[in-house]
């Protein structure tokens, strides 16, 4: 299939990235080698979003620091990057509408009317930060995507699929607008129930043939509660992260036991969100 045929994709990575690991960085490169690999896509570009402090996860420092680490650890690479405006927001985004988001701003700049996102000095300057707000209190389906443009899927391990099922952690709809919507690539290991998970949810067995599962035959268990972890204990983490993380990660001195109870105690967002959405 020729090149003008295949479907150009966008690859989205949400989340904390606290820190930002060498295993995040390997799921771009194993999402991409799949979807060029099937002959229907075309991996365009990467996308890393950390998520806003509102998230109000424990242990998660702020994301400034988050974001420069992530800006550090795609310094070199010619199709990643790092966009801050999900981070900026006051208020934690659901990751549906972060999608939209950036599926927008692709048919925005195909219209020439690109509105660029927040953008943050190199390190090591003093950091301007353009912040946008954007109101969300009316819910937007997913508008048709223009033909031959970009499509923006999520990338994902194994255990953001299966948090699909945690209790009030993720609205029925969002799920369903993220699947069916967009899409999902999610990178498992060998023996993961990832296809079980999918068959026992109704919603996900719907939208299947959106969900592109990608096995990681060359198992990488890191983490970055494992790499919180060593730090707490004064252990090397060098060769587990970009070297030019783990320099700023000691310059600035950022995970420590204090830092791990940033947030302690505190109901995470999405819980509190649609818990209180529930009852009314």
């Amino acid at each position: 299939m020729e090149n003008s045929e295949k479907t150009e994709v966008v690859l989205l990575a949400c989340g904390s990235f606290n820190p930002i690991t060498n295993m995040h960085l390997r799921l771009f490169e194993l999402a991409r080698d799949y979807m060029n690999g099937t002959g229907k896509y075309r991996v365009i570009k990467g996308i890393i979003s950390p998520v806003g402090d509102a998230y109000k996860k424990k242990g998660l420092i702020p994301a400034h620091h988050r974001v420069i680490m992530a800006e550090l650890a795609t310094k070199n690479s010619k199709w990643v990057e790092v966009d801050t405006w999900e981070s900026l927001q006051s208020e934690w985004v659901e990751t549906a509408k972060v999608l939209r988001h950036h599926q927008e701003k692709l048919e925005a700049s195909n219209s020439d009317n690109q509105q660029d996102s927040p953008t943050l000095e190199r390190p090591g300057r003093k950091r301007k930060w353009t912040e946008q707000r954007q109101d969300f209190s009316q819910k937007k389906s997913p508008q048709p995507k223009m033909k031959g443009m970009p499509e923006v899927k999520l990338l994902c391990g194994a255990d953001l699929l299966e948090s699909f099922g945690v209790p009030s952690l993720w609205k029925s709809e969002d799920i369903a607008q993220i699947v069916g919507g967009y899409g999902l690539i999610c990178i498992t290991r060998a023996g993961n129930d990832a296809q079980k998970f999918i068959y026992e949810s109704d919603v996900l067995w719907k939208h299947r043939s959106n969900i592109h599962l990608v096995n990681e035959w060359i198992t990488n268990d890191i983490s970055s509660t494992k790499i919180r972890r060593a730090l707490r204990r004064g252990q090397s983490i060098r060769y587990l992260v970009p070297d030019l993380v783990q320099e700023y990660i000691e310059k600035h001195n950022l995970y420590s036991s204090e830092s791990e109870d940033r947030n302690a105690g505190v109901i995470l967002a999405p819980l509190q969100r649609n818990t209180e959405e529930a009852k009314s």
